[in-house]
């Protein structure tokens, strides 16, 4: 039997967390409010992107929301399940990226999202996914162990053995290949969830979705105003590189948005303002730059740490 389900809740939640992280992030920021621009789909629905550019705090936030379909799968969401080719889809999500001024402020990145396929002669398919990732630039053990916690607790209604899977799908989903590095220091990443009733998916993502503000707005209020110099502005942007070459070359979310022929703008509303790509750079050895790499990218258990 297929399972039911109710796309009008999954919008309205949707909408009142873009909601309600914005208004978050601009009393985080102080001065700076974010601009909006609601836009349609020639193919097929549509969304609201919200960007704040040069404030203070934030260099540049993007929250996006959007709720968009069409009559054929894209290849990036057909190769690992070609049962899905021919269907009509519909995706709904927020997605956001923030990228803080401050080299000592990581940036975050956060997505909920529901998707339904559907085609004669098949039930209808329906799935959540989503989840949570930080990118420090310097690290910091007090910020991974909060960010962890704050992860873990929010798996926690849904059982103990969630937050140790979705910490490690996190882990080999945020991972450059061709760099053999992290991009960041992980956190929770689910995909295809349909395995329970409609309603405890769908309360899982919100759980998700729900936790953000509480894993990341006490890290951003803790090193926004630390000083610091040119040099740690460089050691940034160096590294909001490799953020960008994830983005661009593994990303499948951006993958799908581009084949399905998505808004550009809002798609790469997530790539930093600011980066440098600067042939063969290595941070000194025994340096705080060095120890990002040796000390917090490399998997660990951030629970205990």
């Amino acid at each position: 039997m297929p399972q039911a389900f109710d796309i009008d809740p999954v919008r309205h939640y949707l909408l009142d967390l873009q909601d309600r992280i914005c208004a978050a992030l601009e009393a985080e920021d102080g001065e700076t409010r974010f601009a909006e621009e609601r836009w349609d789909r020639p193919a097929g629905g549509g969304g609201r992107s919200r960007v704040l550019q040069d404030g203070p705090v934030l260099e540049k936030a993007g929250v996006g929301f959007s709720h968009v379909m069409g009559d054929q799968m894209p290849p990036s969401a057909t190769a690992n399940r070609p049962e899905l080719a021919g269907c009509h889809w519909q995706a709904m999500g927020v997605s956001l990226v923030i990228h803080p001024r401050n080299p000592f402020a990581p940036t975050s990145h956060a997505n909920v999202r529901f998707f339904v396929a559907e085609k004669d002669g098949m039930a209808p398919v329906w799935w959540f996914g989503g989840g949570y990732d930080l990118t420090p630039y310097y690290g910091f053990t007090d910020d991974c162990r909060h960010w962890h916690r704050v992860a873990q607790s929010a798996c926690a209604p849904f059982g103990d053995d969630l937050y140790p899977r979705l910490k490690q799908l996190c882990d080999d989903y945020f991972y450059i290949p061709h760099r053999q590095e992290a991009r960041g220091i992980g956190g929770l990443f689910f995909d295809d969830l349909n395995d329970r009733d409609f309603a405890t998916c769908f309360g899982l993502m919100r759980a998700v979705g729900d936790s953000y503000l509480d894993a990341y707005q006490p890290i951003l209020a803790r090193r926004k105003d630390t000083p610091y110099t040119e040099a740690n502005r460089d050691w940034q942007e160096i590294r909001r590189g490799r953020y960008a070459e994830f983005n661009l070359v593994i990303d499948r979310g951006t993958h799908f948005g581009l084949q399905s022929n998505g808004r550009t703008e809002s798609i790469l509303m997530s790539l930093p303002p600011k980066v440098q790509w600067r042939y063969g750079h290595q941070p000194a050895a025994g340096s705080e730059e060095a120890r990002l790499l040796s000390d917090f990218l490399p998997p660990r258990d951030w629970l205990n740490a």
